[in-house]
């Protein structure tokens, strides 16, 4: 081991104290860094020193040096004579120098600053507006190079100095008047300055060189030294604005008129400058100004409702707006990232409401579209307006918008703002105008400027547009790159546009969404056809010529003679009666009426053919789509989104006669090949990954897919088979999908749509790509899985444990069900036990295993549905639809019954028990939770739906039907007006509002008048049966589900779940003439038997081997005596049946002849344990 003293170093020999040597240098290293501490501390100090004493000199050599030039300007005022050499030195010069000291490196006038201001600046302005080139201070700008460069550099310091002048002018402060007479003598001498017009001195001879000094200073101003934009900005701030706390005067100073009209000049003089500069420098200087406008400018909130409406049109000209789309597009990443990090707070809106790109975008489209207040255009783009680069400009600030309003932190920032807002306003008296204003109102407002694109003159403009470049660019070819910054408007840049608008509207204002959108493109004549057109030419390219390139069939479909004038104003009032509505569907296909009857004779010979072609399901899984959204190209994605949105709005209101016999927008075919498209798009959408960018689309597709299929599966236009198509090769197992299904649904968010993109949402979202029969499977699948899970939660744990046991009376059964079991909820799950009390009040014998719970069900159903008993009545279609009374409402605990009759319904699907009633197809699509529309009132009362057709379609005036906004209700012999809106018993139906009553009264008779008892009913169901089960099915599925299969049974299966007991065997002579018998019945007569014996007349949906409890054939001995049998005689014993138990006691019969005349007999009696 070595010594340590080895290690130590001895400072003064002998030392009794040793250190070590790393220590010794540390030690040496901490000394050295003191000293360099202490000598910078020192120099520090001095600085500090140098500086203090610089500010105190300067500030003292500049407040002796304003005393002295306040002297001289008076001496100089009193009567000599002024040149502009001695305003240069002993006025300007001293000036700057003071002012600069005292005020500007201050960022704020001082009081005593003010009138030296004004001073000055008078008297500059009186110089130049001499005549006399020796007074006149511009004439220094022509003099010698020395007097030049002097010139130069002092109206750049006096400009700068006016622009500072111009930020510090809010009237708001103390002694706002004061600096408004400042700023507005400010703005004057600038505005002298930079136009050579208003240099009186100066001689033609002079004029090139007095035209380039000024355009010296007109560059400087466009730069971002002289800090005109900025100081711009933030004197608009001061103006008022919409939303804000301050209070518009009802009239305008001259002075605040004077410097607003000085300022929108001087920002817009840098433009007209770079305009007439030829040389390579113009091109650069142009778009520096434009960067700098558009940046500081056009991101102010509300700028063109702060600004006098006679200063807009020079804004809005094309030399202004022309140089911004440009440089937007050129250096779009640079302006966008500038326009990120611009300061709102002095604005009263934070960025996290309207983020300042979204300013940009608004103002830009008030300025290119004008508005009602503009008399020189309103309502319409700018006569010389570059509408292709205003619409890609815009593009790019409307996708910018909308990756900053979706991005999860802002929506988050934004609701925490939010909060800390109302937060703020209950804890301080003292109201901010942040805290006035409130988000929505700001949302609001903002939409308000975007008015303008919900508007169909927009969109007719534009294409409009579009069809004129389709026709004189004809084979023409462009490169992308080249397109992009091309006067070549496109339909893809509408597309873009309108889609971007959408998501806008529905993010912004959520209550309202995207409707006022939505209206206006669903409406607007051939634009439906003609995007359907351009997706047709990528989707089918077989069905459309070879050579055309996608898109290409836009210009030419939306510009036929038809509807070919998009130029045109449409005016879409309805003062000719009924057939103008139908008019407007036809101008929305793009079709004469003459070609809708061809239409329509084409289509009748090809109605019957729903199985040719489609009997391959390749023909409707869509290639181009089945990479779902992720997939497919932004262009296809954003022209889809539209097309789904607008398109799933039309739906809502095309009537089954223009859908089906007029079709219009789309023939049969046609509406064959966007169900298939949408149909591969979801399902494919859903079995991948979807990012955020995907959403707007799959929720439009979802859309417009849903209100597709329900009009199928009220009258069916498409084989069943396209809906089958994209699962066919790919479907998972029955027993995997439910479970994935419930797992996922059971992590998943309420709130969260479209969330789960998975094969469970494939099952909620697009249930139909599975056969029927799979998703019964699926549905007792997932009862099973919750039985197991009750199971393993201890609420059926043994036999017999926690059963529902009840007594009942016979003549009483509605009513003590309704006692006794209403308040369980849930626990209906459970088994339930009964004991029947008889007529004569006397219990009767017998054990419950299953088979008397069953009956009750049966009992109590048949009991509660009947008409009589008042809850439910029948519809007035052939098939005598269940549908809520509407006068339960008035019955004692009527509402509670319906909603216990939901528990019961519940009850009897989640323990596979049949009954043999079927609901209204309108009231199903309630439990299902989706909306009812006009033309599903057909199903429901036919009368009220072939009236209000003949409203619509009415061709005189509406108001000699003397109809009003109220309908009328009959109850208990009581009459009931009810009104459809407020005051609606004094409004008048007319040919204008027709179509408001049409809705209105198919929005009673479907939703309104039956939410409460659908919600109810709802209510108890939901508490066996979860609602995700309940939308795997249709309303049609939801009855079959429910009362069972088709109108035949088959004998087969049921002949081999069939089981025999008493002593009948399967080959036994009766059983054997049994089902001889059996087989030669009708199918009426079969679903009798079958209703004889079980009490529902449909099979179980997925064969007899899921009947509960078995269907059972007892051995009934009946001897006749041998000389009877050798006459020929037979049994006469009547068969009966144990509906409880699904039990037929079938007697000995030797004959197929008597054995059918008994059977028959029995099944038509309408009777079971009483033949016995």
């Amino acid at each position: 081991m070595d010594d340590p003293r080895k290690h130590q170093v001895s400072l003064r020999g002998a030392s009794a104290k040793e250190i070590t040597r790393d220590a010794l240098l540390e030690k040496v290293s901490q000394e050295r860094e003191l000293r360099q501490y202490a000598r910078r501390a020192t120099a520090a100090a001095l600085f500090l020193q140098r500086v203090w004493r610089r500010y105190r000199v300067t500030k003292v050599v500049a407040l002796e040096l304003r005393e002295e030039w306040e002297k001289c300007v008076k001496q100089k005022q009193a009567g000599l004579v002024i040149t502009a050499t001695w305003i240069s030195s002993h006025v300007v010069r001293p000036f700057l120098f003071f002012v600069t000291c005292l005020s500007i490196r201050k960022r704020r006038i001082q009081a005593t600053e003010v009138d030296s201001m004004k001073s000055c600046f008078q008297m500059l302005l009186d110089s130049m507006n001499s005549t006399d080139s020796k007074k006149s201070y511009c004439s220094l700008a022509i003099g010698t190079l020395e007097e030049r460069r002097v010139w130069g550099y002092q109206t750049r310091k006096l400009i700068s100095l006016c622009m500072f002048v111009l930020s510090e002018c809010d009237k708001s402060r103390p002694g706002s008047q004061d600096i408004v007479a400042l700023t507005s003598l400010a703005m004057r001498l600038v505005v002298v300055l930079t136009d050579v017009k208003g240099w009186k001195s100066v001689d033609e001879h002079d004029c090139q060189i007095a035209d380039a000094a000024v355009k010296d200073l007109v560059r400087f101003m466009g730069s971002g030294e002289s800090g005109l934009y900025s100081s711009i900005r933030i004197y608009i701030n001061t103006l008022y604005a919409p939303c804000s706390s301050r209070t518009k005067s009802s009239v305008q100073t001259d002075d605040r008129f004077l410097i607003t009209a000085s300022t929108i000049t001087l920002a817009l003089r840098p433009f007209h400058a770079s305009k007439f500069d030829l040389n390579g420098l113009g091109l650069l200087d142009v778009h520096n100004v434009a960067e700098k406008y558009s940046v500081f400018l056009l991101t102010i909130p509300w700028l063109t409702q702060r600004l006098p409406a006679v200063l807009i049109p020079a804004m809005r000209h094309k030399s202004i707006l022309q140089p911004c789309f440009q440089t937007l597009l050129i250096l779009k990443e640079k302006i966008l990232k500038e326009m990120l990090a611009m300061d709102q707070s002095k604005f009263h809106v934070s960025p996290k409401v309207i983020p300042p790109v979204g300013w940009a975008l608004a103002n830009i489209i008030c300025l290119a579209t004008g508005g009602e207040s503009d008399s020189v255009d309103p309502g319409g783009f700018h006569q010389e307006l570059d509408c292709a680069s205003y619409l890609r400009a815009v593009n790019t600030l409307a996708e910018n918008l909308l990756s900053r309003l979706e991005n999860v932190d802002f929506v988050q920032e934004n609701q925490d703002l939010q909060s800390d807002v109302e937060t703020s306003e209950k804890a301080s008296c003292t109201v901010s105008c942040e805290t006035e204003m409130t988000h929505g109102s700001i949302k609001l407002s903002f939409l308000d400027m975007l008015r303008p694109v919900s508007q169909q003159w927009h969109l007719t403009d534009l294409l409009a547009i579009v069809n004129k470049v389709g026709h004189t660019q004809g084979s023409e070819t462009m490169t992308p790159k080249r397109l992009e910054y091309s006067g070549t408007l496109e339909l893809l840049d509408i597309v873009h546009f309108y889609s971007f608008m959408l998501r806008m509207f529905s993010f912004l204002n959520p209550r309202v969404g995207s409707l006022p959108v939505l209206n206006m493109l669903s409406f607007t004549p051939g634009f439906l056809v003609s995007l359907w057109g351009a997706l047709e030419t990528y989707l089918f390219p077989r069905n459309v010529c070879s050579g055309h390139k996608p898109y290409d069939i836009i210009s030419k479909t939306s510009g036929s003679g038809k509807d070919g004038n998009f130029g045109k104003r449409k005016n879409h009032g309805n003062n000719d009666g009924g057939n103008k509505w139908v008019s407007v569907l036809h101008k929305i296909t793009g079709k004469l009426q003459a070609e809708i009857d061809h239409t329509d004779l084409r289509d009748n010979q090809t109605k019957p053919r729903l199985v040719d072609k489609e009997d391959s399901s390749d023909v409707w899984d869509i290639e181009p789509v089945r990479p779902g959204p992720q997939g497919i190209s932004r262009d296809m994605s954003c022209m889809l989104h539209l097309f789904c949105a607008s398109y799933s709005h039309l739906l809502l209101i095309l009537d089954d006669l223009e859908f089906y016999e007029k079709q219009v927008p789309f023939t049969l075919e046609q509406q064959r090949q966007i169900a298939s498209v949408l149909n591969t798009l979801v399902y494919n959408g859903f079995s991948q990954s979807i990012g955020q960018e995907g959403g707007p689309l799959m929720e439009s597709a979802v859309r417009c897919l849903h209100l597709i299929y329900e009009r199928d599966c009220r009258h069916q236009f498409c084989p069943p088979v396209l809906w089958l198509s994209p699962a066919r090769k790919n479907r998972p197992p029955i027993a995997v999908a439910a479970r994935t299904h419930e797992v996922l649904s059971a992590n998943q968010r309420s709130d969260d749509s479209l969330a789960v993109q998975s094969i469970g949402s494939v099952i909620t979202t697009t249930p139909h790509v599975f056969p029927f029969e799979e998703r019964v499977e699926m549905f007792r699948e997932f009862i099973k899985m919750d039985k197991a899970s009750r199971k393993m939660a201890g609420e059926v744990a043994g036999p017999s444990s926690r059963s529902v046991e009840i007594v009942v009376r016979r003549g009483h059964i509605v009513e003590d069900g309704f006692q006794q079991l209403n308040s369980l909820g849930s626990r209906l799950k459970s088994s339930i036990h009964v004991s029947f009390v008889s007529e004569c009040g006397l219990p009767e014998a017998g054990l419950d295993y299953g088979g008397l719970s069953k009956e009750f069900l049966t009992d109590i159903s048949k009991a509660a549905f009947a008409p009589e008993y008042g809850l439910f009545s029948q519809t007035s279609t052939s098939a005598r639809l269940l549908i809520p009374n509407p006068s339960a409402r008035y019955l004692e605990n009527g509402i509670q019954m319906i909603e216990f009759l939901g528990r019961v319904v519940g009850k009897a699907l989640y323990e596979g028990i049949l009954l043999d009633y079927s609901f209204s197809h309108v009231f199903v699509q309630k439990l299902l939770g989706r909306y009812s529309f006009l033309d599903e009132l057909s199903t429901l009362d036919p009368e009220i739906y072939r009236n209000l057709m003949y409203v619509k379609h009415y061709d005189g005036d509406v108001e000699e039907l003397c109809l009003d906004f109220t309908v009328t209700e009959e109850s208990f012999g009581k009459r009931h007006v009810i009104e459809l809106k407020p005051g609606g018993k004094d409004v008048t139906v007319t040919s204008k509002n027709k179509m408001q009553y049409i809705h209105a009264i198919a929005d009673y008779k479907l939703n309104r008048q039956m939410f409460l008892f659908s919600n109810a009913f709802y209510r108890g169901l939901i508490d066996l049966i979860s609602p995700s089960w309940l939308k795997l099915f249709n309303a049609g599925e939801f009855n079959q589900l429910l009362s069972g299969g088709n109108h035949d049974i088959d004998v087969d299966d049921l002949r081999k779940n069939t089981r025999y007991t008493g002593g009948y065997s399967e080959g036994t002579r009766t059983i054997k003439i049994f089902w001889e018998v059996i087989s030669g019945f009708e199918p009426k007569e079969r679903c009798m038997l079958l209703k004889f014996v079980t009490s529902c007349s449909r099979a179980p949906l997925l064969g007899f081997k899921h009947l509960q409890p078995t269907f059972t054939i007892h051995k009934v001995a009946c001897d006749i005596p041998l000389w009877a049998t050798m006459r020929g005689q037979d049994v006469e014993r009547l068969p009966s049946a144990s509906t409880c138990y699904n039990t037929l006691k079938l007697p000995t019969y030797k004959r197929p002849s008597t054995l059918r005349e008994k059977l028959l007999y029995a099944i038509s009696s309408n009777a079971g344990f009483e033949l016995s």
